[in-house]
């Protein structure tokens, strides 16, 4: 048996596992039926083949899950990355490598409306799913309504645990409407529990607002303090500005009306 060949069945030790048997146990099963390298190299592409299919499942379910946009999603590929200047555009680029997530550090996009920032916490959120790793977008006024049905039916426990869960949280248009104060708390609550969580996690937030002024729109100074305390502990803040990315398909089709052209009038009058 030839190194490549073990190599290719080193390489699927993971799904042979899963099957009850290790490398070691096939390589064996291969010399005792007299698998020829051809054979060994069929099997090892069945596996690899299952590994791909249980990625693509995987990622499948992620991005399903995660109330993304599926039908025109939004990627770090499709983002006109030209018309963004400033010595810092870099760092906007290596946010499809994740590090924000497995640094545990949060993101906020702040800019006029049009600018860019739910496009960007999107592509960061279908990244994430792509590795693996659950994620949830849910604009602010959903997530507000959410938690007033989550107290009036009792189940604010089951709420935020189903928003801790994700490794990756994307609350989009921060500033859009009034959290009360029961409403508030639990937004700390909540803040407050995926700050302790533990393996790879982070926030993305975005506003037309900057965060100084988020306490306008909450009623519990304290309780906001405190999240956004736990927010901004280690985040990074993309500041945009300028224009519109709207509007560029926009079509102006310029008309002008003809006066009116005098229509003849039939005599309608019997004739004898």
């Amino acid at each position: 048996m030839t190194d490549s060949l073990l190599e290719a069945i080193a390489c699927n030790s993971r799904e042979l596992l899963k099957y009850g048997f290790s490398a070691e146990e096939f390589a064996t099963l291969a010399q005792r039926q007299n698998m020829t390298n051809t054979d060994i190299l069929a099997v090892a592409k069945v596996f690899e083949y299952l590994k791909e299919k249980k990625t693509d499942s995987t990622i499948d379910f992620m991005l399903r899950t995660s109330r993304l946009p599926l039908k025109v999603p939004k990627t770090f590929d499709n983002f006109d990355f030209d018309r963004v200047t400033g010595k810092n555009v870099d760092k906007l680029r290596s946010l499809s490598t994740l590090s924000a997530l497995y640094a545990h550090r949060n993101l906020a996009f702040i800019g006029k409306p049009g600018t860019g920032k739910t496009h960007l916490a999107q592509a960061f959120g279908r990244a994430c799913c792509e590795h693996g790793f659950k994620t949830y977008f849910i604009k602010m006024t959903e997530l507000r309504d959410r938690m007033t049905d989550a107290r009036r039916s009792g189940k604010e426990g089951t709420l935020l645990a189903s928003l801790v869960r994700p490794s990756c949280l994307i609350i989009d248009e921060v500033g859009h409407c009034e959290f009360d104060k029961e409403n508030t708390r639990l937004f700390f609550d909540m803040v407050d529990r995926r700050y302790q969580k533990d393996g790879y996690y982070n926030m993305v937030f975005t506003s037309n607002r900057d965060p100084a002024q988020w306490q306008e729109n909450f009623s519990e100074s304290d309780s906001l303090l405190c999240a956004l305390d736990r927010i901004f502990d280690d985040a990074v803040v993309f500041t945009i500005k300028g224009e519109s990315f709207r509007g560029r398909k926009l079509e102006t089709v310029s008309l002008r009306t003809a006066a009116a052209t005098p229509t003849a009038v039939s005599d309608q009058r019997e004739h004898p």
